[in-house]
């Protein structure tokens, strides 16, 4: 377990703070989640899902919470990831 926490948002309500060129990229598997790591210290504080490819997954453990009213963390069955991704779908607030 990698104690990434997420919270999943769409692309149009993500900002990158930083230098993309401080950031490395992973993908394996079927190639669409990708994988953004930190090329200094390795952490990686958020990616593109599979199942919200044009989204990206933020660790919240990355985050000061104190930037959040309220946050409700759900259980997910990651063992059987293929018939619960659909549960991932993050609902657009544009």
């Amino acid at each position: 377990m990698s104690g990434f926490l997420h919270l999943i948002v769409p692309g149009s309500r993500f900002r990158l703070l930083t230098n993309p060129a401080a950031l490395q990229t992973y993908a394996f598997n079927t190639g669409v989640a990708k994988h953004l790591f930190c090329r200094t210290c390795g952490v990686k504080s958020f990616y593109v899902p599979r199942s919200n490819p044009d989204g990206y997954s933020l660790n919240l453990n990355c985050m000061d919470r104190a930037q959040f009213r309220s946050i409700e963390i759900r259980a997910f069955d990651g063992r059987n990831w293929e018939e619960n991704a659909a549960g991932l779908a993050h609902l657009s607030q544009e």
